[in-house]
Parts: C-alpha cells; sequence; structure tokens
C-alpha cells in the first residue's frame, strides 16, 4: 500500500487523537449525559467571511421547539436484537483502537448500510407539505422494526426518537416533533439502524415542495462536497484529504463547512474512530483497507456558527442560515474505495 507523501511527512499525533476522541464521543458527565452525537465540544468560530450573506433568500419564520411525544417502545415479543444501550440509554467506553473490519464484518456492514439506505429512501418518499416530523418517524420507525432492525438513534444516550430530522437552520440532530413540514422547507433526515450486530448509518437533505434557487444551491453544494470526500479516499490516502476536498467544494459555492461536529467510523458501534472532519485539518493518518466510516459534510448558507437547544440534541445556526447534509458510509478497500449505503 502506498502512503500519500504528506502522510510520510507528518504521521498521525496519537496523544492529539486522544483529546480529539475525548471531546468527540458523548460520555456522561454528574450523571447527566453529553447528548449531541457527535461534537467536538466547542462552537463554530473558524472562517470569518459569513457565506453568501447577501444572497436572496425569501423570509419565513424561525424554527422552534415543537411537542415531543414520549418515546416508542419495542413490543414486548419483538425478534429484533437491540444494542447495548436499548434499554438503559447508555453507552460503553468506546475503543480506543481503529477497527479494520475483517470480510465477514464487510458483508454485515454491507447489509446494514444497503438496509440504511432503503429506510432513508422511505423516509424522503414521505416528504410533503403538511406531514409532521413526528408522523415520519412513527412510520420509519415501524418500517426498520419490520425489516429485522433496530433504529439506531432509539436511546442513544437517551434520544427520544428512532430518526432525526433537521429543518432549515437546524443543522443536525433535530428531534421529530409536532410541527408540519412547510413548502420551500429544506429537511435533512438521518436515518441509522443496527443489524446483525453492525449499524448502518446515512443522511440526505430534500426539499419540501418548492424550494427557493438558494435552496437548491445550497443542497446542490452538499452533495457535491459529500462526492469530492469520496473521491479523496483511498488506501495509502490521508485522512485530512477528505477535509481539504469537502472544505474546497465549500469554498467554490462560498458556503461554510461545520467544525464542531464529524463523521466517524461506524461498526459494532455507531460513532468509533477514525474521525473524519469536514475542513481543513492536519490529521495524517494514512487510510488502509478495512477501514470503514462516515462523510457527511454539513454546509451552511451564511456564518459557521452554531448552537444547541435547550433539549441538548437540537443544533442550529446561530444566524438563521440554513443547512443541508448528505452522508455516506465507505469502506477503504486495496484498490479505492466502496460506498456502502448507495441504492439498490
Amino acid at each position: 500500500m502506498k502512503v500519500a507523501a504528506a502522510c510520510q511527512r507528518l504521521r498521525h499525533d496519537p496523544r492529539r487523537y486522544a483529546r480529539l476522541r475525548q471531546l468527540c464521543i458523548p460520555r456522561a458527565t454528574h450523571g447527566t449525559p453529553v447528548r449531541n452525537f457527535f461534537s467536538f465540544g466547542k462552537e463554530e468560530t473558524a472562517n470569518e467571511r459569513g457565506g453568501r450573506r447577501g444572497a436572496s433568500v425569501p423570509p419565513r419564520p424561525p424554527m422552534a421547539p415543537g411537542h415531543v411525544s414520549p418515546r416508542r417502545a419495542l413490543p414486548a415479543n419483538s425478534p429484533v436484537v437491540k444494542p447495548n444501550y436499548a434499554d438503559t440509554g447508555k453507552l460503553p467506553p468506546p475503543s480506543p483502537s481503529i477497527l479494520l473490519h475483517t470480510p465477514e464484518s464487510i458483508e454485515k456492514m454491507r447489509a446494514a448500510g444497503r438496509l440504511a439506505r432503503k429506510m432513508l429512501d422511505y423516509t424522503c418518499s414521505l416528504v410533503r407539505p403538511g406531514i409532521t416530523t413526528e408522523e415520519i418517524d412513527r412510520r420509519v420507525h415501524d418500517a426498520i422494526l419490520a425489516s429485522g432492525a433496530y433504529p439506531s438513534p432509539l436511546n442513544y444516550w437517551g434520544f427520544p426518537k428512532s430518526i432525526c430530522s433537521s429543518i432549515n437552520e437546524v443543522v443536525i440532530h433535530g428531534i421529530p416533533d409536532d410541527r408540519p413540514l412547510q413548502e420551500g422547507d429544506i429537511a435533512k433526515f438521518d436515518i441509522s439502524l443496527y443489524f446483525q450486530g453492525v449499524h448502518g448509518d446515512n443522511c440526505a437533505s430534500v426539499g419540501v415542495g418548492e424550494v427557493d434557487a438558494e435552496g437548491l444551491r445550497l443542497m446542490t453544494a452538499a452533495k457535491e462536497a459529500l462526492q469530492a470526500g469520496i473521491d479523496a479516499c483511498g488506501p495509502g490516502a490521508c485522512l485530512s484529504g477528505i477535509g481539504s476536498a469537502v472544505h474546497a467544494v465549500a469554498d467554490k459555492y462560498e458556503y461554510e463547512t461545520v467544525r464542531a461536529y464529524s463523521g466517524h467510523g461506524v461498526g459494532p458501534a455507531l460513532h468509533m474512530r477514525p474521525f473524519v472532519l469536514h475542513y481543513r485539518n492536519g490529521e495524517r493518518l494514512p487510510l488502509r483497507p478495512g477501514m470503514i466510516f462516515t462523510i457527511e459534510p454539513m454546509l451552511l448558507e451564511h456564518g459557521p456558527e452554531v448552537t444547541t437547544w435547550a433539549d441538548g440534541w437540537t443544533v442550529v445556526s446561530k444566524d438563521g442560515g440554513r443547512g443541508a447534509q448528505f452522508e455516506h458510509t465507505v469502506l477503504i478497500t486495496e484498490d479505492g474505495v466502496e460506498v456502502l449505503t448507495l441504492p439498490e
């Protein structure tokens, strides 16, 4: 395996990476879980360009928390195999090492990825003006269980629902509620599930009815950024190359790339090493065959700063600028990269 020259010059620093892991993995603090799935423990402050602040966007009311119904329980006789946190909401300490998947594990990841993509496509097919994200969550919850899988977000550090639904300026980790989707919304749905002992994870943005030109452009940029990140992958390539490729697309469109949240390894645990930054960075970790991780850039149309609502989960842009996100799970192979969450 040929290692990229940049990775040879400056290898990955395990001490710095250990610090990133401490900041990224949700964990209990004085008995209260840090509820964001994957945060680097800081708000966005870098890159003061501010995105396309002059772009014309139709006025709309800001997003606000809606009513969240009680968490759904699995039927008592359900044959679905649950992950280790399903009943308690608590996770064991994360592994300090990067998992190189075996051929058997890779086949399980392929199956989980295909099913996660099928559920994501089903989720997007439900989108229309007037439907609530609560109703979408209910239908997708039932569909995932009927497929023999468990919805990964459900009770993950206490998360109350089976999918994440993030609308307009809600960037990630939005909780499905009773707000009806409205014409022109940009809806992000993050669908992950636990199947045959491993997790599949993917996300897409979809327009609700007629979306303005700037919103369509933002979604196009986010999809292009994801593809650029995938194209930067391969055996011997640098992990940092993914962030550089994503950032270049954000620059081209004059948008911002979120720095406080990242992609991640995935397998028996939903969030594992390596952590995949979506901006230019110095993580010189050579990619190796058998690594499986997500690439999930989040682009914002205005400034880069984000904050979290009082629910401890919902991450929004501080200035109200909308966000778009697409996500795939990828496998590093002997001769390239394989996307595990493509549609069949």
